[in-house]
Parts: structure tokens; C-alpha cells; sequence
């Protein structure tokens, strides 16, 4: 850092009225993620950063944005070039579908799952087609923009197809005779639907997924650890409901053992006898399951609660 980028950090301490050891967190090491710069997947991506605590400077159409509160730079990028982006350390992290990432093949590490943007890599074909098997693609052509995973599948099951590499559009192939079936993302499977399509085998499931540099200093280590425990705070929190209720004293042990949260339940007493108030966590998953067994124990007035954030 030379004199005149010291200059700059003092102007702009002074204009913002801040003090010159607070504005001193410029000069920090800031960790580098790339992230979609439009669509859903930006949506959500730019929705757990801010979940996790970290605000930024907003612009529209901009490159990159930085963090205001936390070490963190991100550039936004097209999804299919994050994962060379990150293999050429020009972000050294990024999130992107994990399908981007195997289609790719770069050498990135895979960081973590993070629960977002789930969907399935299909091969679908015209609805009418009385399809039997995987052999039924025995020199088909089948449009689609992932060749690569394509190609990996037709040859684990033997099968010699066609592979029509197309971007944009894709389930829109076999209606116009460019080719006899498609592989593509599903998500719902409403836009197959809308094209006279039927899914018929799942080449892979995806979802967001966090990926890193493999030759990330120590600095950069620790601000992605840091980064990685917000995150998983909010991945856990999304997971996991706030459960209170009423249960009959001599019930306890048994409403204890089907909502044990993460050590064991709060158990106060109530002003009436014989009665007290639980508190704990449980899965939303198990929910409904445990809610059909706490009603069997006598429990009553259960409320649950969303929660923001939880660390184990």
C-alpha cells in the first residue's frame, strides 16, 4: 500500500466522521467470493450472506460490492465461469450449483452444502413415448447443456447416443426435431410439463454449494472460517423450530425423550399443579410426527417459533 492509497483511507475516515484506527479495517485482508450476478441463485446466495450478519455497499449493475461489517468482497459473475474464476484465484471462494461445478470440472474444492437452489439434472422425454428403460436412448439424440454429465451417464449404462450440445431453451428441442429427448435442469418439472415432456431418469441431484482455492493462505483460511460458522448458524437455524408447551408432570420423561434438543429441555413449573412449561428444539422434518405423540402425552398450548440463528 503506497502513500496515496493511505491518503485516501484518512479523506475518507474524516468525511465520514469516523475515527482513523476504526477505518483502519481497510487495510485488512478481505476474502473474495464470486456469486451469480443475476437470478435466483444470486437471490439466495446474497439473502444467507445477510442472514449470516454481513451487510453491503449496494449499486446497481455493479461488479463487485464489499462488506461494510465483515472481511468479505463479492464479485458477480455468470455462474458457469465461477468455478474457473475460483480455480484461478481471482475469488478465492464462490457458490454456485453443485451441477455447474461437476459439469466443469475445475479444481475447486467443495467447501460445503449450503440448502439452497435444490434441483436434479433429468432426462425428459416427449410425454406420448412409451418409455421402458435407459436402452430406450440407444441412438437417440438428446439436446442438452451439459454434455459433459450427459456423457457420463450414457457411458456408465452403455448406452451410444447423440449428444446435441445447445444452451438456453433446451426442452424446447424435441418439439422443434432437433432432437428425440432433452436433459436439463428440473426443479418443480412444471416447465416439462408445459412443453409436453415426462422426466424419466435423474443423471444427479444438486444444490448451492460453497467452493474454495486450494491454495488459500492462512489468513484467508481464517476469514473463511469465520465466514463458514455464520453460515452454518443459518443453514441449522432454517432446520430447526423453537417448540414451547404445556405437559402434565407425570408425562415428562416420556415428552422428554421425543423432544430431547440439543442437551435437554427447559422444564419450568407453572403457578398450577401438576403442570409445566417445556421448552426445546426439534427438526421441522420430525414435527408433525412428534406433534401426533405430544398431543398423545397430554400436552397442550404448543407454540413454535421460528429461529434466527442457533450454535451448537
Amino acid at each position: 500500500m503506497d502513500l496515496t492509497d493511505i491518503d485516501t483511507i484518512l479523506e475518507r475516515a474524516y468525511q465520514n466522521g469516523r475515527p482513523f484506527f476504526l477505518c483502519l479495517e481497510t487495510m485488512e485482508s478481505k476474502l473474495k467470493i464470486a456469486i451469480q450476478k443475476s437470478g435466483r441463485l444470486f437471490e439466495d446466495s446474497m439473502r444467507i450472506l445477510k442472514e449470516a450478519g454481513i451487510e453491503f455497499n449496494n449499486g446497481v449493475n455493479k461488479l463487485k460490492s464489499e462488506a461494510v461489517n465483515f472481511p468479505l468482497e463479492v464479485f458477480f459473475f455468470r455462474d458457469d465461469d465461477i468455478p474457473q474464476y475460483v480455480e484461478d484465484g481471482i475469488a478465492e471462494v464462490g457458490i454456485v450449483g453443485e451441477n455447474v461445478v461437476i459439469e466443469k470440472n475445475r479444481d475447486v474444492k467443495m467447501i460445503d452444502r449450503l440448502g439452497f437452489a435444490k434441483c436434479r439434472l433429468s432426462i425428459a422425454i416427449p410425454k406420448d413415448y412409451p418409455y421402458k428403460s435407459t436402452q430406450d436412448f440407444q441412438g437417440k439424440r438428446i439436446a442438452t447443456s451439459y454434455p459433459r454429465s450427459l456423457s457420463i451417464f450414457l457411458k456408465k449404462n452403455d448406452i451410444c447416443a447423440e449428444i446435441h450440445e445447445i444452451s438456453g431453451s433446451v426442452e424446447i428441442a424435441p418439439g422443434i426435431g432437433l432432437a428425440d429427448a432433452i436433459c436439463d435442469l428440473v426443479g418443480s418439472g412444471s416447465t416439462l410439463l408445459m412443453n409436453g415432456l415426462k422426466e424419466t431418469e435423474v443423471i444427479l441431484q444438486s444444490e448451492a454449494v460453497l467452493i474454495g482455492n486450494k491454495a488459500l493462505d492462512q489468513t484467508k483460511l481464517s476469514i473463511l472460517e469465520k465466514l463458514r460458522f455464520r453460515i452454518d448458524a443459518v443453514k441449522k437455524s432454517k432446520n430447526n423450530k423453537y417448540i414451547l408447551l404445556n405437559a402434565p408432570n407425570k408425562k415428562l420423561d416420556e415428552i422428554c425423550r421425543i423432544i430431547p434438543g440439543m442437551k435437554s429441555p427447559t422444564i419450568l413449573p407453572l403457578a398450577q399443579a401438576g403442570w409445566s412449561s417445556v421448552h426445546s428444539v426439534v427438526n421441522e422434518n420430525d414435527f408433525w410426527g412428534i406433534l401426533e405423540k405430544l398431543k398423545e402425552y397430554g400436552a397442550q398450548g404448543i407454540l413454535v417459533i421460528p429461529i434466527e440463528k442457533m450454535i451448537l
